[in-house]
């Protein structure tokens, strides 16, 4: 649910912040977002349901999603030249950092408080940047007034949620012919498709199709977002890996994952000097390939792979990764007349969350299905009821297993779950090849440098305003 939030807030932020035209002072704005983010996170470690949290995880999402654009395009005014780039470098590899860091603490406070504590932390962190942005982030406002666009806000998300809910339908019932598979999955596609249509004649859209068409800008967001599709997709797998398969409690699994948020902290400033040398392309096709193959190579991991191993992937992960995002990321935006810098922004966030929810969607349906093939045949002899469980997934296998004392039945879901992440990382691999085929085809051979056509005395008449 926390992704659907995200989802609204990106649609919603470049409407009325100056990340892209609006008529919010900016770093204002980020205030209000970072305290609705604390609100919430405070209501998620407070709850009594799962209604509540899903609830309060939406609102995370909204909060945290209403940020990002904002803050980008304010860095976009208050830095030029390389260090515009250094800037958004950073901007955007913390986040891989984070998705990385956070399994490891997450699992930290799992094993030693309540689970409510996971949410609590942020309000101390939310808190802290609160102060920050009222000491040391310029309040910028941009000129041009955004009107709202609701039809464009309902049409993407409906559509997402439609294509989303009919692709996760898909691995729960390991059928693609039933209604309730295709049909949400085509009402998606419609949705986007006239969501697209209606932006093209909207004056001034929240979601602007064209800058899409702009060769550079849409084939870095492209391989952005499979790049993000595949980097969810496998970041899914590693978590029942770890946890279900190899038995890990949350602290080892959050461990077990430093690497990753290392190579990415790492891979940042590598690829921005490599980029400074060799242009953008000859950096980032290589290192998205070799992200790629770091993917695959979970189709090589089984339940007796040394740990070593998996640290050693984990590292060539992060670090190809964050070569890609902080670079590509930088090079994108910078690119951009400085007038439209709050909406790339807002779209390329967009494409890059779009990815991750549906790399979820679509990972976790081919883990499933495969590993319902998979175990079919090793449920011979098991009785009806175990079986229907065990078909569920290898989580539930294993509790059954355990409840009725079979050790055989959670072997078998063991090795099923190892033959559906195999067939899943042929996937992934091939999705993020594809991005790094994108990538080799639509970035220039020479690097461009980011624009810089307005003055900082503009600059500063608009944070005066």
């Amino acid at each position: 649910m926390g992704y659907w939030g995200v989802y609204v807030g990106f649609r919603y932020v470049d409407v009325q912040c100056g990340g892209g035209g609006g008529s919010g002072w900016a770093s204002d704005c980020v205030c209000c977002w970072v305290g609705g983010f604390w609100w919430a996170s405070l209501w998620a470690a407070c709850v009594g349901g799962a209604g509540e949290l899903i609830a309060a995880r939406a609102v995370m999402g909204v909060g945290s999603a209403l940020i990002t654009p904002a803050m980008l395009a304010i860095l976009m005014w208050t830095f030029t030249g390389p260090a515009r780039a250094a800037a958004v470098g950073v901007f955007s590899t913390s986040a891989g950092v984070g998705m990385a860091a956070g399994p490891v603490l997450a699992g930290f406070l799992l094993d030693h408080f309540w689970w409510g504590s996971v949410f609590l932390i942020n309000v101390p962190v939310a808190a802290l940047a609160l102060v920050g942005l009222g000491v040391l982030v310029p309040n910028f406002r941009s000129p041009a007034p955004r009107p709202l666009d609701p039809a464009g806000m309902l049409l993407s998300i409906g559509g997402l949620v439609a294509l989303a809910y009919g692709l996760i339908r898909a691995g729960q019932v390991a059928a693609w012919s039933r209604a309730d598979v295709w049909a949400p999955i085509v009402a998606g596609l419609v949705l986007l498709a006239v969501f697209v249509l209606a932006e093209l004649r909207v004056k001034m859209p929240s979601f602007d199709p064209r800058l899409l068409a702009r060769r550079a800008f849409g084939g870095g967001n492209a391989a952005l977002g499979l790049l993000f599709f595949a980097v969810a997709a496998v970041t899914f797998y590693n978590a029942f890996y770890l946890q279900g398969a190899l038995g890990f409690s949350p602290m080892k699994a959050g461990v077990a994952n430093i690497p990753t948020a290392v190579g990415a902290l790492a891979g940042a400033p590598i690829g921005s000097r490599l980029v400074r040398r060799l242009s953008l392309r000859p950096v980032a096709v290589p290192a998205l390939a070799v992200a790629a193959l770091a993917m695959g190579w979970y189709g090589l991991l089984g339940l007796q792979t040394p740990l070593v191993w998996i640290e050693v992937l984990l590292l060539i992960q992060g670090l190809s990764v964050g070569m890609v995002i902080g670079p590509v990321t930088a090079a994108l935006i910078s690119d951009l007349p400085l007038e439209q810098a709050g909406a790339g922004s807002a779209v390329t966030n967009t494409v890059r969350q779009t990815g991750s929810v549906i790399g979820i969607a679509v990972g976790g349906t081919i883990l499933s299905i495969a590993y319902r093939r998979a175990v079919e045949p090793l449920l011979a002899g098991a009785p009806g009821p175990v079986q229907e469980q065990a078909r569920v997934s290898a989580e539930q296998a294993r509790h059954v297993a355990a409840a009725i004392g079979r050790p055989t039945l959670a072997q078998a879901a063991d090795d099923a779950f190892i033959h559906a992440m195999h067939v899943g990382a042929g996937w992934i691999t091939a999705i993020a090849l594809l991005g790094a085929v994108v990538l080799l085809v639509t970035l220039p051979a020479a690097g461009k440098k980011p624009h810089d056509d307005e003055t900082r005395d503009a600059r500063a008449d608009l944070g005066s305003r």
